[in-house]
Order: C-alpha cells, then structure tokens, then sequence
C-alpha cells in the first residue's frame, strides 16, 4: 500500500479521486492548494504526489519546483493532472513524472500511480 498526497482545490475532483484510490488499496491524503499539500508531504513522506495545476495559494508547478528543490524530498514521484495547462507540465519533464489530461478516465489514472510507484522502487 502506498501513501498518496493529492493536491486539488476541487473537492468533487479531490474526493472522487481519493476514493478511486483508496479503493485501488493506497492510503490518501488530500490538500486544496499547494502550500497545504508540501506542508502535507513534509508531515508524511509520501509515495507519490498527484497535483492540479491551477489552484490558489501555491500552483502545482510552483508544489512540484517547491519539491523538487528540497534534498529530502526531491525523489517522489510527482503526477500532474490538468485541464488547459498540461502542456505547461508536459513541458517540463524534470518536475513531473507524467502528465494527465482532465478529465481523466479511471484505468489511465490507476496505470500512471502505478507506473511513478514502480518507478521508484
């Protein structure tokens, strides 16, 4: 089982996704923005981190910069999952380890957890 921080301000999206899974066998732990969820992250030392892109407070480019650029951190594997600005993400393979479209459909999101969490064992 692995221990999964999701950073979404949308709560539907959030909710839906932290059961999809929770059902998938992960322990999840959910934050509305980015400054929540590395606050998050430090506490808990996730496997895997799943971020929107837009969301108030801190974006998930600037959560993944911020993760990226901590030595303690800096190894998890980071999803990022957006609407239009995907190809933000896209272009910058150094902070994401995949980058998935909204809205997302159930098998490709569980194939790419288990993809960056494979990739890190």
């Amino acid at each position: 089982m692995a221990m999964i921080v999701i950073a979404e301000d949308e709560f539907l999206v959030a909710d839906v996704l932290s059961v999809m899974l929770e059902e998938a066998g992960h322990e999840v732990a959910a934050a509305p923005h980015g400054q929540a969820a590395l606050s998050l992250v430090k506490e808990k030392r996730p496997d895997l981190v799943i971020t929107d892109f837009m969301m108030p407070l801190m974006t998930g480019l600037e959560l993944a910069q911020a993760l990226r650029a901590d030595e303690e951190l800096s190894a998890i594997p980071i999803i990022l999952v957006s609407g239009a600005q995907a190809s933000i993400g896209r272009a910058h393979p150094d902070l994401f380890d995949d980058v998935l479209d909204k809205p997302y459909d159930e098998i490709r999101i569980l194939r790419a957890v288990e993809g960056a969490l494979a990739g890190r064992s």
